[in-house]
C-alpha cells in the first residue's frame, strides 16, 4: 500500500467498482446511467489520459506556502479584482456551511473564505488555500472537471473520482480572461451533504452569476484605455448589468471580449478562437462612423443594433477611450494599447530594502496596489517594520498629502480605546470632554489609517470598524447620524489571526475585510541586507558627525546575534554602540552586553507566526529573565509597558511581585 493511501470503507469500495465499470465499459455503462454523462466522460479520461488509479485513495495535496505565493503572484492583479465578488458570494452562501474558493488555470486555489473555525477538516479535505485540484491529480471534481471541459458544472458526493471525495458537493464555474482562455475557476463546496444533486441548483446559479461579474469586472479593468462596446437583450439592463462585451482598437477590431459575446458571435466568427481580430462590420450591422449614436445620452430604447447576418436584436451601449481618435477608414489602423511595463517601485517603498530577496518581493506586489482602495494587512514579528512598510505605502501613493494616523491597538486603555477611534460628543458619557472630541478614524479623514496590533482590538469594537471598513462612515459617541470618511486602513499584527478566528477572539467578517492583501515582513535574522542595514544606522542623519566605523570582529558579532527584537533592537543596538565608542570605531566591547555574551539564539526558537502558546512562553522566558522588570522587557521587545501588559492579560501571566497574586501561566 503507498505511504499515504487510505483504507476503503465499503460504500467506498461500491462507489470504486462503479467507475471501473465506466472505464471498462465506456460511458454506456449501466451502474453509472445515474451519473450526468460529464461525470462519466472525466471518469474515463481520469483512467485513460490522466492514468489515474480509482482504487487509490489519496488525501488533499496542499502546497507549500512559498509554491502556493508563486501561483498567487502570477495573478495577483485579478486576485484584487476578483476578491471583492468573493465577499459578495460567501455572505449568501457561508451560513449554509459553504466555502468559496478560487483556483488559478492549473487547479491550485489561491484564495479562500471559510469558516476558520472548521480549518482542520477543511485543510484535510482540501478545501483550503493552496490544494491541487486538477483533474489530472484530484480526478473528478468541481474545479478540475471545470478546467478539462471549460463549463460550470455541480460534482456531487460519488460524482468524485477518488472514493476519499465522496462526502464532498463542489460547484464550480470558469471564468475566462479578455482573449477567450480560461483564466481562473470559481467553486463553493460543502464538506458534506445529505441532499440530492438538485438541491444544487440554485449554488450553481450564483456561482455562475459571481464568475461573470468577476469576469467583467476583469474586462473592464483590463480594457479601461480602449473603446468598450456593451450589449443585452434588454434594453432596461444595458447600463446596469450588460451581457455581452467588447474592446476595440483604433481600426474598430476586436481585441478583448467577455465569455457570453465569444459564444453570442460564433456564429459569425465561426471558430471560438477568432473572435479576437474580428472587423465590427462582421459582428453588427453597425459602421464605425455610426458609433457616436451609440454613446450614453441618448435614449437606451433608440440605441438597438442588429447582429451582423441575422434579425438578433440587441441594444448597444459605447464608451469611448480615454484619449480617442475620431472613427475613420482612414485613421491608422496600429492599436493604440500601450505596451506593457513593469509597475516602478516608488522611492519610499525602495528605500526599505537593501536587496533582500523576500522582501523585495513584497514590495514588488506592494507598488501594484499603492493606490488601490484594498484594505492591507500587514503581518511579521514585533519590531520588522510594519509601521514603516505602511508609511512607505502611504507616501508612495496619491494619499500621500493626507494625515497617516498610526493607531496602536495594544497600547489604548479598553476603557479608551473606543472614544479614542470614535470620536465622542460633549458630555456623551460620564468623564467625556465639554467640547467633544474628534476620533482618530476621522483625523485619518484623506489619508490612511494604520491600525497597529489589529489582534488586540477588544471584540466589541470589532464590529464598530467593519462598519466603518465596510460603509465608509464613522459613528461617535452620542451621535446619531454618521460621518462620512475617505481612508486607506493598513492593519498590522504580529499574532496569527486565523487561529484567533478559529478560537472566537476575532472576528472572522473583520479578518476577510482586512485581509484584502496580505503582506509577510521577514524577520531580521533571516534578511540578505543586514550589513546594509547596519550601515545605513551607522550613517544617521540625524547626528552631525561623521559615521563610526564597525570593526571586523564587531560587524561578525551583529552577525551571529539572532536579533528577537528585529529591527527595533537592531536600531538600539547601533544607537548604543554610536553613543559609547571611541576614535570613531565601534568595536566588539562597545555593543551591548546580548551581543557579546559569545551564542546565537537559534533561527527556530522564534517562528514567524508563532503559535499563542509559543509567544506565551517566549513572554514568560523574557519576564524571568529579567526578573519580572516590565519596563526592562519592554524595551528589549520594543513595545510599550502598555502593550506588554496587555499581552501578559491576555496570556494569563500575572508578575509575582505583583499584590493580584502568584503566577497564573
Amino acid at each position: 500500500m503507498p505511504p499515504h493511501a487510505l483504507v476503503a470503507a465499503p460504500s467506498q469500495r461500491a462507489h470504486i467498482a462503479t467507475v471501473m465499470q465506466v472505464a471498462d465499459a465506456g460511458l454506456t455503462a449501466p451502474a453509472a446511467a445515474r451519473h450526468d454523462a460529464i461525470i462519466r466522460a472525466s471518469w474515463q479520461r481520469c483512467v485513460h489520459e490522466h492514468r489515474l488509479d480509482p482504487t487509490r485513495m489519496q488525501e488533499a495535496v496542499i502546497l507549500p506556502q512559498a509554491r502556493l505565493r508563486e501561483h498567487q503572484e502570477q495573478m495577483d492583479a485579478f486576485l484584487h479584482i476578483a476578491r471583492h465578488g468573493l465577499e459578495a458570494l460567501y455572505q449568501q452562501v457561508a451560513g449554509l456551511g459553504y466555502v468559496v474558493l478560487l483556483t488559478d488555470a492549473r487547479g491550485v486555489t489561491v484564495d479562500f473564505l471559510g469558516d476558520l473555525v472548521l480549518e482542520p477538516s477543511l485543510r484535510k479535505a482540501g478545501l483550503y488555500l493552496g490544494a491541487d485540484w486538477s483533474e489530472a491529480h484530484a480526478g473528478t471534481c468541481g474545479v478540475g472537471t471545470c478546467l478539462s471541459t471549460g463549463e460550470a458544472l455541480t460534482v456531487h458526493l460519488d460524482d468524485h473520482f477518488d472514493a476519499t471525495h465522496i462526502p464532498l458537493t463542489c460547484t464550480s464555474a470558469p471564468v475566462y480572461d479578455t482573449r477567450g482562455q480560461l483564466n481562473a475557476v470559481l467553486d463553493i463546496s460543502q464538506l458534506s451533504s445529505h441532499q440530492p444533486k438538485e438541491s444544487q441548483h440554485l449554488a450553481l446559479q450564483l456561482v455562475k452569476a459571481c464568475a461573470q461579474q468577476v469576469e467583467n469586472a476583469a474586462f473592464l479593468h483590463r480594457h479601461r484605455r480602449d473603446w468598450v462596446l456593451r450589449l443585452s437583450e434588454a434594453p432596461q439592463f444595458l447600463d446596469v448589468s450588460p451581457d455581452y462585451l467588447l474592446a476595440l482598437d483604433s481600426s474598430g477590431r476586436v481585441i478583448g471580449h467577455n465569455r457570453r459575446a465569444q459564444r453570442l458571435f460564433e456564429p459569425v466568427s465561426g471558430a471560438m478562437s477568432t473572435l479576437i481580430g474580428q472587423p465590427l462590420g462582421r459582428l453588427l450591422d453597425v459602421s464605425l462612423g455610426e458609433l457616436g449614436r451609440f454613446m450614453t445620452g441618448r435614449a437606451v430604447e433608440q440605441r438597438a443594433v442588429l447582429r451582423a447576418g441575422g434579425r438578433h436584436r440587441l441594444f448597444l451601449s459605447v464608451t469611448p477611450a480615454p484619449v480617442s481618435t475620431p472613427w475613420s477608414p482612414a485613421v491608422d489602423t496600429t492599436p493604440r494599447r500601450p505596451l506593457p511595463v513593469e509597475q516602478p517601485v516608488p522611492p519610499p517603498l525602495q528605500a526599505l530594502s537593501g536587496g533582500d530577496t523576500a522582501l523585495d518581493r513584497q514590495i514588488a506586489r506592494a507598488a501594484r496596489l499603492v493606490n488601490s482602495p484594498v484594505s492591507l494587512l500587514v503581518t511579521g514579528e514585533t519590531g520588522s517594520g510594519k509601521e514603516f512598510f505602511a508609511k512607505a505605502l502611504h507616501q508612495s501613493s496619491q494619499r500621500r498629502a493626507g494625515p497617516f494616523v498610526a493607531v496602536n491597538c495594544a497600547a489604548i486603555p479598553e476603557t479608551l480605546i473606543e472614544s479614542e477611534l470614535f470620536g465622542h460628543l460633549a458630555g456623551s458619557f460620564s468623564g467625556a470632554g465639554p467640547r467633544g472630541k474628534r476620533g482618530l478614524i476621522q483625523e485619518a479623514d484623506g489619508g490612511t489609517l494604520f491600525l497597529d496590533e489589529i489582534g488586540d482590538m477588544p471584540r466589541g469594537l470589532q464590529a464598530r470598524l467593519l462598519r466603518v471598513l465596510a460603509e465608509r462612515e464613522v459613528l461617535p459617541i452620542g451621535a446619531t447620524r454618521p460621518v462620512p470618511v475617505n481612508l486607506r486602513v493598513i492593519a498590522a499584527t504580529h499574532c496569527p489571526l486565523e487561529a484567533m478566528v478559529r478560537e472566537g477572539r476575532f472576528r472572522e467578517d473583520l479578518y476577510y475585510r482586512l485581509n484584502g492583501a496580505l503582506f509577510t515582513l521577514p524577520p531580521l535574522r533571516e534578511r540578505e541586507d543586514l550589513d546594509w542595514l547596519i550601515d545605513r544606522l551607522l550613517a544617521d542623519a540625524t547626528r552631525p558627525a561623521a559615521p563610526p566605523r564597525l570593526s571586523a570582529d564587531a560587524r561578525a558579532a551583529l552577525h551571529r546575534h539572532g536579533w528577537p527584537g528585529n529591527l527595533r533592537e537592531l536600531h538600539n543596538a547601533i544607537d548604543y554602540a554610536r553613543t559609547v565608542c571611541n576614535d570613531d570605531v565601534v568595536r566588539l566591547d562597545d555593543l551591548p552586553d546580548a551581543l557579546t555574551a559569545g551564542r546565537r539564539e537559534p533561527s527556530v526558537a522564534v517562528t514567524p507566526v508563532p503559535t499563542p502558546d509559543e509567544d506565551a512562553d517566549r513572554l514568560l522566558q523574557a519576564l524571568r529573565a529579567a526578573r519580572w522588570n516590565v519596563s526592562a522587557v519592554a524595551r528589549t521587545l520594543g513595545c510599550s509597558r502598555m502593550t506588554l501588559y496587555r499581552r501578559m492579560k491576555r496570556f494569563g501571566i500575572a508578575s509575582p511581585l505583583d499584590d493580584a497574586g502568584p503566577l497564573t501561566h
